[in-house]
């Protein structure tokens, strides 16, 4: 064989290995999953609302931020914000009368629970609160009701997560005319430094909707409208995008670096070719989908099953569904 088509098969070889690569990282999609239905028990007369915040502490315990029964909690002297055993019986509630809003949720290593208050009204909203596990308020972020864009407010901001030093990171916009940016402070609340706009490019942003640590502290970031997870360092360098978990509204990442994403919106908001809605899950050693969770639903027009996502040590999923008002449970078959 010659020189020249030893090169040509080659790099035939190349392509094709490239190839299967892609395939396998983003079509290896088994369910291993079966859901558990009526799992969280709420007390008698009330009914799950909009659901898109979700995250689990160290004793197992399930946080969730619904919205007061429908798809908002202005006007509503419900607690939003909810804490399950695993058996999913309801051991506290508080949040009432604060928000309107809520959208995203944290539990940092200390217990206390961050939640994002992703919209405005009647001088409410456009905040994210530190809570103690027991509902007190330990620090607010942002001015109530004010929308911008400075060190010390918020426009819509999506999710809160606090790194393992106890700085805090912002994911602050949640499309349309709001912010599309990274806001960083201080474990006590001082403004730090953003990055980020409106955008395509690798740093930029549209609808920077979850946000999630792997164990090397780099920060994955629910780019949302644009199909993608950017990855970043602390100082917010950016280092890599995924495409291969769709297109994600939340994303979780375990103590072992197992990743789980929530695809809630694929070709029911907006159209993404040849993807379905649901829970992708894989690892961040080598980024490859490994199983897959789909939406119950085929066709639908909004948002559907699960837009925030966790898991417990046990490997136990945990969906927070917007559209159709739930908190789903999934356990291995």
């Amino acid at each position: 064989m010659s020189e020249g088509n030893r090169a040509r098969l080659s790099s035939i070889v190349a392509i094709v290995a490239v190839i299967a690569t892609f395939e396998v990282r983003v079509f290896a999609q088994d369910n291993p999953y079966r859901v558990v239905e009526g799992w969280a028990k709420l007390p008698e007369g009330r009914s799950w609302g909009s659901t898109a915040a979700v995250d689990v502490d160290s004793n197992d315990h399930i946080w969730v931020a619904e919205r007061c029964g429908t798809n908002s909690c202005a006007g509503s002297n419900l607690s939003p914000i909810l804490e399950f055993d695993p058996s999913g019986k309801l051991l506290r509630s508080f949040g009432a009368g604060m928000f309107v809003f809520p959208h995203g949720i944290c539990v940092d290593k200390e217990g206390n629970v961050w939640v994002t208050d992703g919209d405005g009204k009647d001088g409410k909203g456009h905040q994210v609160f530190k809570f103690s596990p027991d509902g007190r308020v330990l620090m607010t972020l942002g001015k109530a009701g004010v929308a911008g864009d400075g060190p010390d407010t918020f426009n819509r901001p999506s999710d809160v997560i606090v790194a393992p030093n106890g700085d805090i990171f912002v994911a602050d916009g949640h499309g349309g005319d709001s912010n599309a940016r990274i806001v960083k402070f201080s474990k006590d609340g001082k403004f730090i430094k953003s990055w980020g706009k409106k955008g395509i490019a690798p740093g930029e942003f549209d609808t920077p909707h979850g946000l999630a640590f792997d164990s090397k502290g780099r920060l994955f970031v629910a780019d949302r409208n644009n199909n993608r997870i950017q990855i970043f360092d602390q100082e917010g360098t950016f280092i890599e995008q995924w495409t291969q978990f769709g297109r994600p509204s939340g994303i979780f990442i375990d103590v072992k670096d197992n990743i789980y994403v929530a695809d809630s919106e694929s070709n029911s908001v907006r159209p993404h070719p040849g993807w379905k809605r649901g829970i992708r899950i894989g690892n961040i050693s080598d980024g490859f989908v490994t199983a897959f969770i789909p939406d119950p639903v085929e066709t639908v027009k909004g948002t559907s099953a699960a837009e925030g996502v966790a898991a417990d040590s046990k490997g136990n999923i945990y969906g927070a569904e917007v559209g159709p008002k739930a908190l789903k449970k999934y356990i291995r078959k």
